[in-house]
């Protein structure tokens, strides 16, 4: 995902930051901007600010013998993977992910994502440096719950959701973080290749867009990845976690289509309400049979074990609706990798080109 630089509290504190060299340039930027939405951007900023200064290089880290063994272990591991994503993926070859920063918390940040109560459409909000986007994120767990409360008073769909990576868009010399240590290799070093993808490419106002092409860029460069290091065994477990992470996601995005079709129907609201609710039933009954199908995998159990509402099915609809799309596209130019980014930031000037390349089905690619 991108950040979108956001401010929890800032009008309970008082404005003053001192960074140095491009911080301060960016910081600029945000102090003149921040007043026209109450001094939120700059809060974020700060925020982003004390995440900077927990940065440590990463070749340091591994050289210092107070390191532990585990740790020394991963960083070795993702130091090898960046690498290999500037040299074989021809992503990004500059400081980011080339330091480490221990944040002490389990996220970074927490999105919130918002809908009408009838609408599987996504609220949006527009900031500097990102543009418009489907969520509003928070440093601090508890302001994006009282964010959260004050839609959900007004009647919206609301969820909050943590979220361990993101990137500034080059903005920033983007760490690794301590909130991604405890995941897979495989998941370790596909964040890396999204998360420098977005450096590659990033349309304003078109979250779909983006992240549909970041993601592209993680799979194939995950496959590439696992491929040249004779792990076998890690992409062939991989792929059976990919094929059912898209099975859930088809499950999402064929409840909302149906949502977005009940939205368009003329009921009254209490019925809208009961057959809104009988929908978000069928999914969670699907969501057992396909657990059935994948031997009992009970890896989404938590995902789905809440009340559900429209807003849980927006990240599903901004990170794959566009994916097919994007697929075809490379196959085309027969993975080359360059090429690909050249054609895609390319088509991205029109929006009516990235409209066609979303519209593009799984059986056409």
């Amino acid at each position: 995902m991108t950040v979108s630089l956001q401010d929890p509290d800032v009008r309970r504190r008082r404005c003053g930051a001192s960074p140095a060299g491009a911080a301060a340039r960016l910081l600029a930027v945000l102090v003149a901007t921040a007043c026209l939405s109450g001094c939120y951007v700059l809060q974020a900023a700060r925020g982003q600010m004390n995440l900077m200064a927990k940065r440590q290089p990463i070749s340091e880290i591994i050289a210092d013998p107070a390191t532990s063994a585990a740790l020394r272990a991963r960083l070795q591991y993702v130091s090898e993977a960046r690498d290999f994503a500037s040299r074989e993926l021809a992503l990004p070859d500059n400081d980011s992910y080339r330091s480490y920063a221990d944040i002490g918390r389990p996220y970074v940040v927490w999105n919130v994502f918002a809908t009408d109560e009838f609408s599987v459409e996504p609220r949006r909000w527009c900031f500097p440096i990102a543009g418009c986007v489907v969520y509003r994120g928070y440093f601090s767990e508890e302001a994006a719950q009282r964010y959260a409360q004050r839609l959900s008073r007004r009647g919206a769909d609301v969820t909050v959701e943590g979220v361990a990576a993101y990137s500034t868009l080059g903005h920033f010399r983007d760490p690794l973080l301590s909130t991604m240590m405890s995941w897979s290799d495989a998941r370790l070093a596909g964040t890396l290749f999204h998360e420098l993808a977005h450096q590659v490419l990033y349309v304003p106002g078109d979250s779909a867009f983006n992240e549909a092409f970041a993601t592209v860029v993680e799979e194939v460069g995950l496959e590439r990845w696992l491929g040249s290091n004779g792990r076998a065994h890690e992409f062939a477990d991989w792929q059976v976690q990919r094929r059912r992470h898209a099975e859930f996601i088809d499950l999402l995005l064929e409840t909302r289509e149906r949502l977005a079709a009940l939205y368009r129907l003329d009921l009254p609201p209490e019925e809208m309400r009961r057959r809104k609710q009988r929908e978000f039933g069928r999914m969670k009954f699907e969501y057992v049979r396909l657990k059935e199908r994948w031997n009992g995998y009970s890896g989404y159990d938590r995902w789905f074990d809440r009340a559900l509402n429209n807003a849980h099915l927006v990240s599903a609809a901004t990170y794959y609706a566009c994916l097919p799309g994007f697929r075809a596209k490379l196959a085309a130019l027969g993975g080359d990798l360059p090429r690909f980014y050249e054609e895609v930031r390319e088509l991205s000037k029109s929006a009516d080109a990235r409209r066609a390349l979303c519209a593009v089905s799984d059986e056409m690619s």
